[in-house]
């Protein structure tokens, strides 16, 4: 055991503490352990100086991540492949109600056939991928003292086997938005293709800081409106505007264009964390009654795609993908300075969810082998109403 005498350095701490001397450079190596892959020359006794020190205590990094799935997970079916979604494409038209306008000797016809104009969409994509690991006891036990232990050691790895599995389903989870985003930019500004969405605006892809200064005649960037309370009361108040314009029945808020409702119990409100927390501390440090300027019951994400190097918005705001179009194409883009959507239940989801294990024991090698094979479908339906909020 490597032991430092440190009654130099707890007298200096006491000092500052007390007020007896300036705040100084203090050396923490000697104070905190950052632990050592191996054991070294340290690890011997003070008293023969050729015992190796024994373990005192083992722990194990072995706690459970479970992520989210951005309430996008939908029911699952056990047999059939493909999902249908049927839907009515357009409103039926009102006609001239003939009981106020009554004609002697004429003729009422009650059998004309009208047709409702209804589409149907075939889901038939899923996704797998699968995490292997291999576990064998025999060999470890040497490492442990007790049976209690070696099972800890054995729970941690199954545990980073789900880890490891939450993660991907997090980050595919992020995807199916992120999918909506892109195709939402796609069809709101299907001439841009430099990725430059600054100095335009649309109904489904609304540019606050773009709308904030026009309409005020400011010239806040995306880098700094996020810390200006005008800016954060005017994108919560339009965030705001949307759940109730959605929850009226309209064309605009869709890119099929078809007439959508979305009512509160439906709407899902996603937002970047940064402007959220934002929002929350300046809106409501600077406002009596908070209620009046809360947003609207939210999921907030730290990012959209990747927290790159260093969290920084130009990174965590950022999607950048690759999107198949209504006509059959592709197209790659990317929108940055996303700050939250608003979508409909049904524009997006997870289904058919499943996890599925596999062992296989080698009797040679006394190991087995446990393959975590991982089913889902992922879904978007550009005919349900999905909004996005970005600055640019």
């Amino acid at each position: 055991m490597d032991v430092k005498q440190i009654h130099n350095i707890v007298n200096g701490m006491t000092q500052e503490i007390l007020g007896e001397s300036a705040v100084v450079n203090e050396d923490l190596s000697n104070v905190v352990d950052m632990g050592k892959a191996i054991f070294d020359n340290t690890s011997y006794d003070h008293y023969v100086k050729t015992l190796i020190d024994h373990i005192g205590r083992v722990m194990f990094v072995d706690r459970a991540y479970s992520g989210t799935t951005l309430a996008l997970k939908r029911d699952a079916w056990e047999y059939g492949a493909v999902m249908e979604k049927i839907t009515e494409t357009e409103l039926p038209e009102a006609v001239e109600n003939e009981t106020w306008n009554l004609t002697d000797g004429a003729s009422y016809d009650p059998n004309v056939f009208k047709k409702p104009a209804v589409a149907a969409k075939f889901y038939n994509k899923r996704t797998t991928f699968e995490v292997d690991r291999s576990i064998a006891d025999i060999q470890a036990r040497s490492a442990f003292d007790s049976a209690t232990q070696l099972n800890a050691f054995i729970s941690m790895l199954f545990n980073g086997i789900d880890k490891s599995i939450n993660v991907k389903l997090e980050a595919l989870s992020e995807r199916v938005i992120n999918n909506m985003i892109a195709r939402t930019f796609a069809a709101e500004f299907p001439s841009v293709s430099n990725n430059n969405y600054s100095g335009m605006t649309g109904v489904k892809a609304v540019n606050l800081l773009y709308v904030y200064n026009q309409t005020f005649t400011k010239s806040l960037t995306a880098a700094t409106c996020m810390y200006d309370l005008d800016f954060l009361k005017f994108a919560a108040m339009t965030i705001k505007r949307y759940t109730i314009r959605m929850r009226k029945m309209s064309t605009l808020f869709n890119i099929g264009g078809l007439p959508r409702f979305t009512p509160n119990d439906m709407q899902h409100v996603i937002l970047h964390g940064d402007f959220a927390t934002a929002a929350d501390m300046y809106l409501q440090a600077d406002t009596f009654h908070d209620e009046m300027v809360a947003m609207p019951k939210y999921i907030d994400v730290p990012y959209w795609q990747g927290s790159g190097t260093g969290y920084g918005f130009d990174s965590t705001g950022l999607v950048s993908a690759t999107i198949d179009l209504e006509n059959g194409n592709t197209k790659t883009l990317s929108a940055s300075g996303i700050l939250g959507v608003i979508f409909d239940h049904d524009a997006c989801g997870i289904c058919c969810d499943e996890r599925k294990v596999d062992t296989n024991y080698n009797p040679k090698a006394n190991f087995t082998n446990y393959f975590y094979k991982q089913f889902a479908n992922y879904y978007g339906d550009s005919n349900e109403n999905f909004v996005v909020f970005y600055v640019a």
